[in-house]
């Protein structure tokens, strides 16, 4: 079966050659201008996000949809760290990727919610499962609203436009904005300096007791540290890649850790939501549920600090300055 003869919703809305990219993705090295590496960054992951598409529609294996969210996210770090090196047309298009982050979003919370709600539930007793059934069948509905949300989306003019401009944004040669004020590879490697600065502040910034919200955003400042290290990294020499990348990994830990938090918090919130809204061997079920996202969220509250103070040894590693 070739992809003509594929169902519409096996193949992606367009291809790298369509956008106006090579046959293969474009590679940088420490010997090439900053805004070099930011395009053949964008290159990458808009393959990635058209390589996840396909399967983002199917909704088969939920991996596609969370790979084609990371994907988009990348991109959209890329943007707001470095976009002013490939124009004006940078932040436009960063919004646009932030519209479908959006829809791509809201599904993946429920793809998280449904999947960590069906293990917690099996564990429990066999009496248990049908109440338990009809709770996880909730959130199936709720998703399924989000779901087809998500693919008016992908088929809309909006998206097929919005791809245009990534394609174009990371094919076109350097502005002379950036021509004026160049920048180099390692102008990359250090300026990991501010966003891992945002996130020392912000952690030093916190009580004793976190908020569950400042948390939450402390995750989003390591993601943008991560993503930043992630573009600084093929620009870097060989010793201090390897650095760079141990910060990648510390940062990615961090996301998992604090990621852990935020699903507890989520869960545990929206097992309350429901107990009005069901009948009574449901809401016993989601009480239960709460209490042991609770217990959960309380775990990661004991280690956090820790996993962070690997994250600030790394990026010390990468550059004193930092």
């Amino acid at each position: 079966m070739t992809a003509e003869t594929l169902p519409r919703k096996n193949v992606p809305s367009t291809t790298p050659a369509a956008l106006g990219l090579g046959d293969r993705p474009a590679k940088a090295g420490p010997e090439d201008p900053a805004a070099t590496h930011v395009r053949v960054k964008l290159d990458v992951e808009i393959r990635a996000l058209l390589a996840h598409e396909p399967g983002t529609k199917s909704g088969v294996d939920p991996e596609d949809l969370h790979q084609m969210r990371v994907a988009l996210r990348r991109m959209r770090s890329v943007l707001k760290l470095s976009g002013r090196l490939v124009g004006p047309d940078a932040e436009p298009v960063r919004a646009e990727l932030g519209w479908l982050g959006q829809s791509l979003g809201d599904v993946r919370d429920f793809d998280v919610l449904i999947g960590h709600l069906r293990e917690v539930v099996a564990e429990f007793e066999v009496r248990d499962q049908p109440a338990a059934r009809r709770l996880v069948s909730k959130f199936v509905t709720e998703r399924g609203v989000a779901k087809r949300r998500l693919t008016r989306a992908l088929a809309s003019p909006r998206y097929a436009s919005m791809l245009q401009d990534i394609g174009r944004l990371a094919r076109q040669p350097a502005t002379e904005e950036a021509d004026e004020s160049p920048q180099t590879s390692a102008d990359l490697v250090a300026g990991l300096a501010k966003p891992h600065r945002k996130l020392a502040k912000a952690v030093k910034a916190l009580p004793s007791v976190p908020p569950d919200d400042d948390l939450h955003a402390l995750r989003i400042y390591g993601k943008k540290l991560r993503y930043a290290a992630e573009m600084a990294k093929p620009a870097a020499k060989k010793k201090q890649a390897e650095r760079i990348q141990r910060l990648i990994k510390a940062t990615k830990n961090f996301q998992t850790v604090l990621g852990d938090h935020q699903d507890a918090c989520v869960a545990a919130d929206r097992m309350r939501g429901v107990v009005d809204s069901v009948d009574a061997e449901v809401a016993f079920i989601a009480g239960r549920v709460a209490e042991k996202e609770l217990l959960r969220r309380a775990e990661v509250r004991a280690v956090w600090r820790d996993v962070w103070a690997e994250v600030d040894a790394a990026a010390q590693a990468v550059s004193p300055r930092m």
